[in-house]
């Protein structure tokens, strides 16, 4: 493109005011502003929403039928901690299992018959009968009808399908406890950013119930587009100790790549026109400017960064592009 220089002192001829009058800089108060290096990352940012880790979610299913004796979690979303019992029952099968069990033992003492016994013990070991019950039969010599359900994991009672005095089968499931110590947050990522996101090495989730800002690097991409909506879901990994976060929660995602050095311009001093962008140089006199021909991308929502027309150092106007503008259709400069 032919360069063309701008003078202002053009636009508004100082003769015709008086004397009181600002002159033209004044009255167009122009800044200007350095095209300048930073090192920084790129940003996007995306929604998402709170789910509940697949790893830490728990189904309480027996292995035996039985009948509720005491509820111990007896509300849905109650929290409970490892160890803690959930429910006792009685069960035939287990009572059984533990007769044979301490039978054996009696047994084993006369004919020393120590395979009978052991495998009496795995049976309750596989029933899911827990460890303290079964040493609890050798120790007190006696058998309990009952039997004892712990919780295997801390957690909160998402789905409980037993009430007191319920009967239940084996295999059905009686409880779903759900860990909540680490959650995933997903988020929508459209085909056209699948590339970038992939070298995104930094996530910053924030939430309306919280001023607490969580960052995170463990990412994955599921490798499932949907065709209606042209998206991949991108799943985050969050620690939660406090539990402060819930599944379901909506979230702000801001993602970042590795930070790198940019020439960047405010986006006050870059202007458009018919699909190309413009910004006005400092010329070699005062007063006179002239318009280059950039190329540039978002760096965020205030900041261009510079491909080409410009560098470091260059000297450009950073306010009043409108008025630059407007002289310089007017005189056919672009």
């Amino acid at each position: 493109m032919k360069k063309s220089t701008l003078f202002l002192a053009l636009l508004l001829p100082l003769a015709i005011f008086a004397k009181e009058k600002p002159t033209v800089q004044q009255l167009f108060s122009v800044q200007t502003v350095k095209v300048k290096k930073v090192n920084t990352s790129h940003s996007k940012k995306n929604y998402g929403y709170v789910v509940a880790d697949e790893a830490r979610i728990y189904d309480v299913s027996p292995r035996f039928g039985g009948f509720v004796e005491k509820l111990y979690a007896d509300k849905i979303y109650k929290y409970v901690k490892k160890g803690e019992p959930l429910v006792t029952l009685y069960s035939p099968e287990v009572y059984k299992a533990k007769e044979d069990y301490l039978n054996s033992y009696n047994y084993a003492k006369i004919r020393n018959n120590k395979g009978m016994l052991k495998s009496a013990k795995r049976k309750l070991e596989l029933l899911g009968v827990d460890a303290r019950e079964i040493a609890a039969v050798l120790k007190e010599k006696n058998v309990s009808p009952n039997t004892t359900i712990y919780a295997p994991t801390s957690g909160y009672i998402f789905t409980k399908n037993i009430v007191n005095g319920a009967a239940f089968n084996a295999k059905n499931r009686l409880f779903e406890i759900v860990n909540l110590d680490e959650i995933w947050v997903e988020t929508k990522i459209f085909e056209d950013d699948v590339n970038w996101i992939k070298n995104a090495n930094t996530f910053e989730v924030s939430f309306k119930t919280t001023p607490k800002i969580y960052k995170t690097s463990n990412k994955l991409l599921y490798p499932n587009l949907d065709p209606k909506e042209a998206t991949l879901t991108m799943r985050l990994r969050l620690k939660n100790p406090d539990h402060r976060l819930f599944p379901g929660m909506y979230a702000d995602v801001l993602s970042r790549d590795k930070a790198r050095t940019y020439l960047t311009l405010p986006q006050s001093a870059v202007i458009r026109k018919d699909g190309r962008y413009y910004a006005f140089m400092i010329g070699e006199f005062e007063g006179e400017y002239e318009p280059v021909e950039v190329s540039v991308k978002p760096l965020n929502n205030q900041t261009y960064i510079i491909l080409d027309g410009l560098s470091a150092g260059d000297e450009v106007v950073n306010n009043a592009l409108f008025m630059m503008d407007s002289d310089a259709q007017i005189n056919g400069l672009y």
